[in-house]
């Protein structure tokens, strides 16, 4: 990755990851871990250090204390800004101000949405890469924008039932 990358390309590469992930027949959490779990594979492929529940410089809401917590986080090479990433399948916007944080701090902030959308972008300088993801009787099912496969032109065979002999 380029080290003057403002996150464009970063987010690109990440979201071409995520089109290859799928699943089926996930619960929420399951899906969330899975998308979470392509993250890391993501990054090591990348040859960065992952920290998985890394802390944010976003404080937690009152009555708590402390400072939140990002689902991923990448450090890479010297010149190159360390990388926040929240994985939602809700609209947030708890998430945007943490995110908004953690760019403002110097980091390249990613929010990767996932679900049925739709996913309204969030502002600058946060990108944002989405997953899209049906659900179908309380689970969750990744969707492809890519069309079904085309069938043979061939006329299918037909054969002849063939009487099998029958034992009381």
């Amino acid at each position: 990755m380029d080290t003057a990358d403002d996150g464009t390309s970063t987010a690109r590469s990440l979201g071409d990851w995520l089109e290859q992930v799928t699943f089926a027949d996930l619960t929420e959490a399951e899906a969330t871990t899975r998308i979470v779990d392509a993250i890391e594979e993501w990054a090591t492929a990348q040859q960065w250090r992952v920290y998985r529940r890394a802390p944010s410089v976003f404080p937690l809401p009152p009555p708590l204390r402390g400072n939140s917590v990002l689902d991923v986080a990448c450090a890479r090479p010297a010149g190159a800004a360390p990388i926040a990433i929240e994985v939602d399948r809700s609209d947030r916007q708890r998430t945007v101000d943490k995110l908004l944080a953690e760019a403002a701090a110097g980091r390249l902030a990613i929010w990767v949405r996932w679900g049925a959308g739709p996913f309204p972008p969030p502002p600058l300088p946060v990108h944002m890469v989405t997953r899209e993801a049906a659900r179908r009787s309380g689970r969750w099912h990744t969707v492809s924008g890519r069309p079904a496969p085309e069938h043979s032109g061939s006329a299918p065979v037909v054969a002849e039932a063939e009487e099998l002999p029958w034992e009381p």
